[in-house]
């Protein structure tokens, strides 16, 4: 199978971040590292006239060890700068230094191409491309603005405010005073009012937030209900709302300078400085466009990056694959695993099979079918650590993985689904199972046991069992076994009989397996 590898750098005007990733003849993306470096090439509270030497100099050398790094991997590089680079009136100078240095051509985009790259890089990390979305993304030289809907942008737009710039111009002595607070808060709504004006008329789904601002938000957040373990959550899909938000603000501001900011938790300190005046922009596109909720999306300008370059230069991903993100997630993870792929889709067909005949009956819908599905496929991947207690390592695997599209209750779902296709049944003492809400648990209970049932139903591996006859009579559930080519199938008969139990305990059947 080919596989191509990329390098994506977004020189922004706050931070450089690089992305490496692995890509199949088939789209699927395989992120393999990642890197960020505050550089601050920007720092003007107006127009960025001129990249200074000082910055410059910061850039090159970020640029130099991220282009070692991009070696080391043999990736190919693209690297798009943004609006630091863009308001340059030396942007040529930097961009030839870049070069002599580095090697590395930095490609200049618009605010609309900007905001459009965004947007691809969250069509691969959010199942959104069905929606009409509304994305934000605070940089630090600008704020982009864009709706879209199945990949098309319908409208997009970038106004000259960020946590740098804002910064700059409001709160460059490291002070919050409640009259620089206000005062900058009235510069932000007069500069995003043509934005407001325009989306006032536009009717979206749900609100994206993506980028540094957003996530570091969304961090403190999390931290401020509870929440310990930063550097091990995935972000990816998390939600605050319009009261949330609020209380961060009310956080931020009260410190007053930037030591005292420091000091919150789960703050990236790094952004100390700049934190307040991006939250400030925050909070005025909340207030102005009466925002209830926003999505965090894990991936941004970097990830759109990578599959622009796949989409314009090798042709290998098109608008329907965008429709796939969580499927080919799955089927990535199972295959970096080592998966049997034969007996995983086995499984997943005899786990719809089984799901379909008790699906209404037990009020289980798509979205319960799509984490059996998933379950189906990954639920042996933890022989790749060990065959003994497999079932435990899979659970390890798959909490602990990058699935796109799942926010982490549904990864914790697929998890323990996977985790009880064998063994012990679902108990309370069972750290992992016990820590999920009630509805949580019974729905694993049901998906569990149906998953066991369909894999003893392939206990040999070799797909000996084609497929099967559901019929449902008073309290019994036959399973007739459909044999391949009239082959064998004691060893699954068997096997299923062996898995059934549960099943019987949860849906309260007498369960029959017979050929």
């Amino acid at each position: 199978m080919d596989t191509r590898i990329f390098g994506a750098i977004d020189i922004g005007t706050n931070s450089f971040h690089l992305v490496i990733a692995k890509i199949d003849s088939r789209g699927i993306v395989k992120i393999l590292s990642k890197e960020k470096e505050t550089v601050r090439l920007g720092k003007s509270s107006t127009d960025m006239k001129y990249i200074t030497p000082d910055a410059m100099e910061r850039a090159v050398e970020t640029l130099k060890r991220f282009k070692l790094i991009c070696d080391s991997y043999k990736a190919e590089i693209r690297a798009v700068a943004t609006s630091a680079t863009r308001e340059a009136l030396n942007k040529d100078e930097f961009i030839q230094k870049v070069y002599g240095s580095t090697g590395i051509s930095v490609e200049v985009v618009s605010g609309f191409e900007e905001a459009r790259l965004i947007y691809l890089g969250v069509l691969q990390s959010l199942d959104v491309f069905d929606k009409k979305i509304l994305l934000i993304d605070i940089g630090g030289g600008s704020t982009e603005f864009l709706t879209g809907e199945k990949g098309q942008v319908i409208y997009a737009n970038s106004i000259k405010l960020g946590a740098v710039r804002l910064t700059e111009k409001f709160f460059s002595a490291g002070k919050f005073t409640k009259e620089t607070v206000n005062e900058a808060r009235l510069y932000v709504r007069s500069l995003i009012n043509p934005v407001v004006r325009h989306l006032k008329n536009e009717k979206y789904e749900t609100v994206i937030g993506s980028s540094g601002t957003i996530f570091n938000i969304s961090m403190i957040n999390y931290s401020s209900k509870g929440g310990t373990d930063i550097a091990g959550f995935n972000f990816n899909n998390y939600r605050f709302s319009s009261a949330e938000l609020e209380h961060t603000v009310k956080t931020i501001l009260k410190c007053e300078t930037v030591d005292g900011i420091k000091r919150i938790e789960g703050l990236d300190s790094g952004r100390a400085d700049i934190i307040s005046a991006g939250t400030i922009i925050l909070e005025q596109i909340f207030a102005e466009l009466n925002i209830k909720e926003i999505t965090l999306s894990g991936y941004a300008l970097r990830e759109g990056i990578i599959f622009d370059t796949i989409d314009k230069e090798h042709n290998a991903i098109d608008n329907a694959d965008l429709r796939n993100i969580r499927y080919k997630s799955i089927i990535n993870l199972a295959e970096h695993c080592g998966n049997d792929s034969r007996h995983a889709e086995k499984v997943m067909h005899l786990t719809n099979k089984i799901f379909d005949s008790i699906a209404s009956d037990f009020k289980l819908d798509e979205k319960d079918r799509e984490y059996a599905e998933a379950a189906a496929i990954l639920h042996d991947i933890g022989h790749s650590i060990s065959h003994s207690q497999h079932h435990r390592h899979s659970y390890y695997l798959i909490k602990n993985s990058e699935l796109l599209g799942f926010n982490n209750e549904e990864i914790e779902l697929i998890a323990n689904i996977s985790r009880y296709h064998r063994k012990s049944h679902p108990k309370l003492k069972h750290p992992e199972f016990g820590k999920l809400s009630a509805s949580n648990m019974q729905k694993v209970r049901m998906l569990a046991a149906i998953l066991r049932i369909a894999d003893g139903l392939d206990r040999g591996h070799n797909s000996t069992v084609k497929d099967i006859e559901i019929t449902i009579k008073a309290d019994r559930y036959n399973i007739k076994i459909i044999p391949e080519d009239e082959a064998e199938t004691a060893l699954e008969v068997w096997g299923a009989d062996m898995r059934k139990e549960l099943f019987e305990e949860v849906f309260g059947y007498k369960v029959i397996i017979h050929n």
